[in-house]
């Protein structure tokens, strides 16, 4: 273990042994503590002034909703429309490798800073608030098709669940995990949490978006699908299993899943690009079916 990884290792022990101590003496200080931890990004943030290259020249368009914005950007092209949605502790740059190849095919693509990352507004990211933003842009701007990396394909499947008769025709899921209960059980075990803390998040999420943590699956959000979609994931992937791209695509009935080797959870590559532009524009027509 290196000195960073050690040092992070004993700060988040500590972290873990503060808020078990809390949820004896404190339990409702202990979840709000833990639940701002899980939810908080603590990078991803843009500025307007210092925006990444790959952004700098694309029409924008900033979006309100409740008491929220957030940010989108356009790469014009034809009529058919790209949606992009990043991941955790990232933003829409996170697509400049993946944009030659989506441009090649003539389309407009639009990506969007996901809640509390990028340019978008708040403190806090939670999946059913992005699926919010994610049906605000896809009402706008009607894309065909929709690409999500990591949580943000998480977002993206519960997103078409809620909104089954959208524009979008054909989606595309990268890393993405599929279980909200095992992102839950990572975060208690990565910060050795009691059994108390584990029952006292389960009531938050409960309380606060009214689920419980075993209904909120991809797996079973996909089940009810009959949109086309090509999910892939990395064997290597240490960020989400590959198990769980496995599940999000297992009853899915309209899918085929690709497993790639050795690209981590970033999943940048020229051969499964390749593969990602197949499915999408080569179907018996050259761009995908309208409804």
């Amino acid at each position: 273990m290196g000195i960073k990884k050690g040092i992070r290792f004993i700060t988040l022990k500590s972290v873990g042994s503060y808020i078990n101590f809390l949820s004896y003496v404190r339990p409702q200080k202990a979840v709000e503590l833990s639940y701002a931890l899980f939810s908080q990004p603590r990078i991803g943030r843009l500025q307007k002034e210092a925006l990444p290259k790959v952004l700098k020249n694309t029409e924008t368009e900033t979006f309100h909703h409740n008491e929220h914005h957030f940010q989108t950007y356009i790469w014009k092209g034809n009529e058919t429309k790209i949606l992009l949605v990043h991941g955790w502790e990232s933003n829409a740059a996170r697509w400049k490798k993946t944009l030659p190849h989506l441009q090649k095919s003539g389309s407009t693509i639009i990506a969007i800073d996901a809640p509390a990352h990028g340019q978008s507004s708040g403190k806090e990211f939670n999946v059913p608030l992005y699926a919010e933003f994610i049906s605000k842009a896809v009402e706008k701007y009607q894309p065909e098709i929709i690409i999500g990396h990591s949580i943000g394909g998480a977002a993206c499947v519960y997103h078409q669940y809620l909104f089954p008769n959208t524009s979008i025709n054909k989606m595309v899921i990268l890393g993405a995990p599929s279980e909200l209960k095992t992102l839950i059980d990572n975060y208690v075990s990565m910060l050795s949490l009691n059994t108390k803390m584990f029952s006292l998040l389960e009531s938050k999420f409960m309380e606060r978006f009214n689920f419980k943590l075993e209904d909120f699956s991809g797996q079973k959000f996909a089940s009810q699908f009959n949109v086309p979609g090509l999910i892939a994931h990395d064997t290597s992937d240490k960020i989400v299993a590959f198990a769980e791209g496995k599940k999000i695509a297992s009853n899915w009935k309209n899918s085929q899943f690709i497993e790639t080797s050795g690209l981590g959870h970033g999943m940048h590559d020229d051969e499964l690009y390749d593969k990602v532009i197949e499915f999408l524009f080569s179907s018996k027509d050259s761009e995908p079916l309208s409804r």
